[in-house]
C-alpha cells in the first residue's frame, strides 16, 4: 500500500513532508490530518530540525478535502462535525505555530482547505501556472477552519472576495494580495535551496525565537505591554548560549558554533 504522506529529514536537518494521492490530486481526508499531525508533533519535539518544507506530488499541490469523506461526515451528527472538524483546526494551528520556519511548495491547483494549508506556512513558493481557490461555498459549505489564516494574509477585503465568489485566481494575485510570498518559474524544490540554506545558517534559538515574536505580537497594539516583551525577549536571547556565541563569532570574525558542529 503506497504511503499517502512522505516524510524524511535531509542532511540539512531540514524536514520534508509531501502529500501523496497524485491520483485524487492529494486530496486529504482525517486519516492524512492525523498522520500530518503526528509528523508536525515530532518535529516540534525535535530540536535537531531546522525547518520544514511541505509539498506534494503530482500535478497538483491539493485539491482539499476528499469529498468522499466530507459526503461521510454529512451523514453524521453535529457532535460528530465538531470532533472531526476540530482535527483540522488543530492541524492548521500547529502548522501556524510550529517552532521552525515552514516552506510550502505549491504546484498545479490547491483548493479549499490547501490554500489553508498554505496560509499556515511561513512562505509560500508557486509557479505562475499556479492557481487558487476557496471553492468551499460552491458546494454548500464554508471555510470556517482556514478563514482565520487567509484573512490574516490576504487581507479581509481580498479574503471576503475570493471567499464569497469562489473564483479561481493565479499566483501573481496569489503574490499580489500577500498568499503566496514568491513566483518563479524555477521548480519548485530549487527556488527553496536558497532560502532553506538562509535559515540553516542562521543560529537556530534565534530563528525559533524570532518566529515565536512574530507571532506572539502580530496585530497587537504597540503599547507598553509589547515594548515589555520584546525588551525581555532580547534580554533572553542576549545571554543565552546561542546569543553569547553569535556575538563572539561576528566580533573574532569566525564562523558560529552552529556552523561548524
Amino acid at each position: 500500500m503506497t504511503d499517502t504522506v512522505l516524510f524524511h529529514i535531509d542532511a540539512q536537518q531540514v524536514a520534508w513532508l509531501t502529500l501523496n494521492k497524485p491520483e485524487v490530486h492529494n486530496a486529504f481526508d482525517d486519516q492524512i490530518i492525523a498522520q500530518l499531525l503526528a509528523h508536525l508533533r515530532d518535529i516540534e519535539g525535535n530540536t535537531s530540525v531546522r525547518a520544514l518544507v511541505l509539498n506534494s506530488n503530482g500535478k497538483n499541490f491539493s485539491a482539499g478535502a476528499d469529498l468522499g469523506w466530507m459526503r461521510s461526515m454529512a451523514a453524521k451528527n453535529r457532535e460528530q462535525n465538531v470532533a472531526d472538524a476540530g482535527e483540522l483546526g488543530q492541524l492548521m494551528y500547529e502548522l501556524d505555530n510550529l517552532r521552525v520556519p515552514t516552506i510550502a511548495l505549491v504546484q498545479g491547483a490547491a483548493f479549499g482547505g490547501a490554500v489553508g494549508l498554505a496560509a499556515c506556512c511561513d512562505m509560500v513558493l508557486a509557479n505562475p501556472g499556479s492557481s487558487f481557490c476557496l471553492s468551499e461555498v460552491k458546494i454548500g459549505l464554508i471555510p470556517a477552519v482556514i478563514c482565520p489564516y487567509v484573512i490574516r494574509n490576504m487581507g479581509a477585503r481580498a479574503a471576503r472576495r475570493y471567499v464569497l465568489t469562489a473564483e479561481r485566481f493565479f499566483a501573481a494575485d496569489a503574490m499580489r494580495h500577500g498568499l503566496v510570498t514568491e513566483v518563479t518559474e524555477d521548480p519548485l524544490t530549487e527556488a527553496a535551496k536558497p532560502l532553506l540554506q538562509a535559515i540553516v545558517n542562521n543560529g537556530p534559538a534565534a530563528v525559533a525565537a524570532a518566529k515565536r515574536l512574530l507571532l506572539d505580537i502580530h496585530q497587537r497594539p504597540i503599547n507598553e505591554d509589547v515594548v515589555r516583551t520584546t525588551v525581555e525577549r532580547i534580554a533572553d536571547i542576549r545571554v543565552s548560549d546561542e546569543g553569547q556565541e553569535g556575538l563572539s563569532a561576528f566580533l573574532e570574525k569566525r564562523k558560529a558554533g552552529w556552523l561548524t558542529n
